[in-house]
């Protein structure tokens, strides 16, 4: 009898994400359960609570329960928050976060699929493809989630008609073509009764494509960690400075993408100070070399000045650094964008004051149309305490996506977010209370593509006169 390697799987990130009732948490809940990834007290309980909700004793058990933790979720029957599931077949292992379908909980999705590298879209069978289904699809799109499933669940109540769920398919697929999404599947479904899921159908006699699961057990997954450039952002610098170790200077954190063997020539961002790595160190001893995403400290030939917020990469790569940052983002919070508000920007480690200095352009899900606005010179334009009641013409609401640009107090890495999608994120976060404002993409994204950005402008002097 062979026994399975389990430290050899792959590791798959994956998000949900669909309209109001298309049955997200029956779907992760039956995945759980037909891959026995469900412990026996965790049953237990979710069959209680299908008898107290008024099931027979011998009912099926409501594995919306399985995923539907939070009390007002389970009221309601709604999912309100991200919830992170984990399980595990024979061939790959799963993390798996199911993201809101309430409109007002979009936002919740940009923090379930900036990881994921496949989205799983629902759809109800009986209502086809909604706005929210699109605003999903735009939003998968904008993070750059390089594999999509669109679900077509509650087959079992339009009798797993096949031209019902073609069309489906297919106006999905018209969509995702705009988009830019490259890999699709479509695949019929019934949550409630597994049809698909797991086990193949008998009712579908006419699709010929994998299970969910198949096909989540077969997506490419990359593995091969040197196929991408070094990022190593620094999280805080280690200087015992103790009789064992009067000397030692480490740089501690977690290798973002890439690998790193002692005998490195790198570079340190965004002064472009050079040195080579002369020891890597870990709880477990030390290296010869590490690879995204371990948790190293980096121990360098030079005594350069190396800080919190920092990142290290290969000598020879090159990489873009300033005070200037474009990018586009998901507007996340209730308060509205004002030009020339006060904010920090998150860059990988590092948190620094900025300028928002113009919001430009604006992109419809619905319509996948950009709204492109002439610039605005914030120095000269702007009430950054505005409270008025009016809603200003060139803001970002709650949801809303749109590019920004940003002056920064000082300057940091830039990467792309569609060629470094570990590095190229940042968050606007309010400096007053530390509400997180915003979620961006550093450089061209969707938004671009259907709306080029407009050449730019001069503009020597304007940080001096900013009050950063």
């Amino acid at each position: 009898m062979t026994t399975t390697d389990h430290s050899q799987r792959d590791l798959l990130r994956l998000a949900t994400a669909g309209s109001v009732d298309d049955g997200k948490s029956t779907l992760i809940g039956r995945l759980l359960y037909d891959t026995k990834s469900v412990l026996a007290d965790q049953l237990a309980a979710v069959e209680r609570a299908t008898a107290a909700r008024g099931g027979s004793d011998d009912a099926a058990p409501d594995l919306a329960l399985l995923t539907d933790g939070l009390r007002a979720e389970r009221e309601q029957g709604i999912t309100i928050d991200v919830a992170y599931r984990y399980f595990s077949t024979a061939r790959r292992a799963f993390v798996l976060a199911d993201t809101p379908g309430h409109v007002q909980y979009t936002r919740n999705m940009v923090t379930g699929a900036s990881t994921a590298e496949l989205a799983i879209v629902l759809v109800d069978a009986r209502k086809g493809v909604l706005e929210q289904t699109r605003r999903h699809a735009t939003i998968t799109a904008l993070l750059g989630v390089p594999h999509v499933v669109l679900a077509v669940n509650k087959m079992d109540l339009v009798d797993f008609d096949e031209p019902t769920f073609r069309k489906i398919a297919d106006e999905f697929a018209g969509y995702a073509d705009l988009l830019g999404l490259q890999d699709v599947l479509a695949v019929p479904i019934s949550a409630l009764d597994g049809d698909n899921v797991v086990d193949r159908s008998a009712r579908t006699p006419w699709y010929d494509g994998p299970t969910l699961l198949e096909h989540l057990e077969s997506v490419p997954v990359l593995r091969d960690p040197t196929s991408e450039e070094l990022r190593f952002p620094v999280q805080v610098v280690i200087r015992p400075r103790n009789a064992e170790h009067p000397d030692y200077r480490g740089y501690a954190g977690r290798i973002a993408s890439g690998v790193v063997h002692v005998g490195d020539e790198v570079a340190v961002h965004p002064s472009g100070r050079t040195s080579t790595v002369v020891g890597i160190d870990t709880f477990d001893g030390p290296l010869d070399q590490a690879h995204a995403p371990q948790s190293v400290t980096l121990r360098l030939a030079d005594d350069i000045d190396v800080a919190r917020g920092d990142v290290i990469a290969p000598a020879a790569a090159r990489i873009e650094s300033g005070a200037d940052l474009v990018g586009t983002v998901c507007w996340l919070a209730e308060k509205r964008s004002v030009l020339g508000a006060r904010l920090l920007v998150r860059v990988g480690t590092r948190t620094v004051r900025a300028l928002l200095r113009e919001v430009d352009a604006r992109l419809d899900v619905d319509t996948l149309q950009v709204d492109a606005w002439d610039s605005v010179d914030t120095l000269h334009a702007i009430d950054a305490t505005d409270t008025s009641s009016d809603i200003p013409p060139r803001s970002l609401g709650l949801n809303a996506i749109g590019r920004v640009r940003l002056r920064l107090a000082e300057p940091v890495v830039l990467d792309e977010y569609g060629s470094h999608r570990r590095t190229g994120g940042f968050l606007l976060v309010d400096p007053a209370d530390g509400t997180t404002l915003a979620a961006g993409m550093v450089g061209p994204t969707l938004l671009d593509a259907l709306a080029p950005a407009p050449a730019a402008e001069a503009d020597d002097g304007w940080l001096a006169g900013a009050g950063i």
